[in-house]
């Protein structure tokens, strides 16, 4: 260990953290001594985010590791976040240690600094504070493949005793899974404690790997429903508490996921421990969304405050359009929360909404929002005439940002019954609400009045290059125009910035858009995997030639969304090439998603559509 006297023999000002220079390290940890719990607080607070910043370490890290030691003994409180620090930045997965740049990276320094000091913080191990000791653990399991044989020995005599005698059942826990982490596997399954149980039982699902086998999901089942209180203040690495290993590893078995997330449900979902599993092995898993809704439903009635309950509604109103036909008393279950005067109505009444249930139209109609509204028009295409008047209203009470924006596009699923709704679009273009979906709209609708093309023409002058190019393109399909089009073109995609947002845009122009080509073909060779997707789908609507766009679409595809958007364009060409139909089938059979959820879609789940796109290519190109 070092302490602040030594603090002057480092050459802080030549090393580095996460803001540069890291002349501040050394006031940082004097200001640990000052007696003032506070102050600590606010210094640990600063090196969490320098010596280590978001999962990354530094040079800087590894000299201030000694310092840290001393403060753990010598200053004044903050014992348990000092011993945390260390810890953290000690993360490591122990595979790293056998790559061939380990011994030069700063978290490697890190590690043996703090085996060197790990000695003399052994002692925290029988500190009276519980959290200390719990923290002390932390230490020794970062580095416990790493430590020297002395220090080992010493570390497993005091870890055999807190596991044995400790008073806290949580602490005997944590000694069970660091004595594991020393390759000594225990399996007290039979222990009259239950957290004990229940981390034998995680270990040994982790050694057994899935599918579990059933007295092990049943300890889980039966143990884990109630949450540790002090889990989220002890990670075991990086930021993953028990909670989350426990939560990660029972996703990888759907049919245990499931089974636990009942039992935890029925235990009153604590926590909502049970939901939150349900809801993250539909994320996980394909074809498990009828379950995981009637677990959902289960838990509602279970939850705590309502700010709980519009979580779970949220979670159902994601899930629920995934069902051909949702059952009967969730649908009424959904309109009873969506007539509640609290704050779970609005989730209630969207989720109501995506299960096309006809009595959420009335709702919508009396309690209109720009959400509700975008999801009932896609819903319940054939209600133009209850809809189409509440949108008008909506934007000409002056809707403007992501609201205008959902309200616009709400329009779309109407057809030519959307033209009603002109005049406010005009306005949303003329004032600059929610302007780039607008000027696609009216393109789309196709009225031209001499106002309509004066607006668009202006629109091509914008600061907003998005808004100059969906005007442009407008511009073009109402008036048949191609100077204006192609001058706005031509200057966006000769300047700075990502301009595959631009060549999305081009397929109205189709062969008018030839001599723009110069511009377009160089970049189906681009570094910036959506431009190459980008040029490859323009170039084929302007030349109508699939053969440059094929292969750079092709090589694009794969499970992310770049690789979805490039599928939709080979399918809308009509041609797939043969040695991609294996990566195809592989879309369509596997059990587990292979794309994520984003907060952006709003017409289902990027994954079903990915699978559906592949199969319906498998079985027709």
């Amino acid at each position: 260990m070092k302490s602040p006297a030594e603090l002057d023999d480092v050459p802080w000002s030549a090393l580095t953290h996460a803001y540069g220079s890291a002349e501040d390290v050394p006031e940082l940890i004097r200001a640990l001594y000052q007696g003032d719990e506070e102050t600590a607080a606010e210094a640990i607070h600063e090196l969490y985010g320098n010596i280590h910043h978001q999962g990354s370490v530094y040079p800087a890290s590894a000299p201030a590791v000694p310092f840290l030691a001393h403060a753990v003994h010598h200053a004044s409180g903050r014992r348990e976040d000092l011993l945390m620090l260390l810890a953290t930045l000690a993360d490591h997965d122990p595979a790293d240690t056998e790559l061939p740049h380990w011994p030069r990276s700063s978290v490697a320094a890190i590690c043996a600094g703090l085996c060197d000091v790990l000695p003399d913080l052994l002692p925290c191990l029988g500190d009276p504070e519980r959290g200390v000791r719990r923290a002390a653990l932390r230490v020794v399991a970062a580095v416990a493949e790493l430590l020297p044989h002395r220090t080992r020995a010493l570390a497993a005599e005091r870890i055999d005793a807190l596991y044995v005698d400790d008073p806290v059942p949580a602490v005997r826990a944590d000694a069970l899974i660091v004595l594991d982490r020393f390759g000594r596997p225990l399996e007290p399954l039979d222990s009259p404690l239950p957290e004990i149980r229940l981390a034998g039982a995680l270990l040994a699902a982790e050694r057994s790997g899935p599918p579990y086998p059933a007295e092990l999901v049943e300890v889980i089942a039966e143990d884990g429903a109630e949450p540790d209180p002090g889990d989220d203040d002890f990670p075991w690495s990086g930021t993953a508490t028990q909670d989350e290993r426990l939560t990660r590893l029972l996703t990888r078995d759907p049919d245990a996921a499931l089974a636990v997330a009942a039992r935890w449900i029925a235990a009153e979902d604590l926590g909502s421990r049970g939901s939150r599993l349900a809801q993250q092995t539909a994320e996980t898993w394909r074809d498990q969304e009828r379950e995981v809704l009637n677990l959902l439903l289960a838990a509602l009635p279970r939850q705590r405050d309502t700010i709980a309950v519009a979580a779970r509604l949220r979670t159902i109103g994601r899930w629920i359009g995934h069902l051909p036909e949702p059952d009967a008393d969730l649908r009424d279950a959904l309109h009873r929360y969506a007539g509640a005067d609290d704050g779970t109505a609005g989730a209630a009444l969207l989720a109501l909404v995506h299960s096309r249930d006809p009595r959420a139209l009335d709702l919508v109609v009396h309690r209109p929002s720009a959400q509700l509204l975008e999801a009932a028009a896609r819903h319940f295409p054939e209600a133009a005439g209850r809809l189409i008047p509440v949108i008008r209203h909506e934007l000409a009470a002056g809707a403007t940002g992501n609201a205008g924006i959902d309200l616009v596009n709400a329009l779309a699923p109407f057809g030519a019954a959307a033209r009603e709704a002109l005049p406010e679009l005009v306005d949303c273009l003329r004032t600059r609400r929610a302007a780039i979906v607008a000027a696609r709209r009216i393109g789309i609708d196709g009225i031209r009045t001499p106002e309509i093309t004066d607006l668009l023409r202006e629109a091509t002058r914008s600061t907003d290059s998005s808004l100059r190019a969906a005007a442009a393109v407008a511009h073009f399909q109402l008036t048949d125009d191609t100077d204006t089009t192609l001058r706005t073109f031509e200057e966006l995609l000769s300047g700075p910035g990502p301009v595959h947002w631009y060549l999305s845009g081009l397929e109205p122009l189709g062969r008018a858009a030839t001599p723009l080509l110069p511009l377009i073909e160089p970049r189906l060779e681009a570094g910036y995997e959506w431009t190459r997707m980008a040029a490859a789908e323009a170039h084929h609507w302007i030349t109508g030639s699939p053969d440059r766009a094929v292969p750079v679409l092709a090589e694009l595809v794969e499970p992310t969304p770049v690789g979805l958007r490039a599928l939709k364009a080979l399918a809308a060409i009509g041609r797939i090439p043969e040695e991609l139909r294996p990566t195809l089938r592989s879309f369509v059979s596997s059990p587990l998603r292979l794309l994520s959820d984003s907060p952006l879609s709003r017409e289902g789940h990027p994954d079903e559509e990915l699978r559906a796109l592949a199969g319906g290519l498998l079985a027709t190109v």
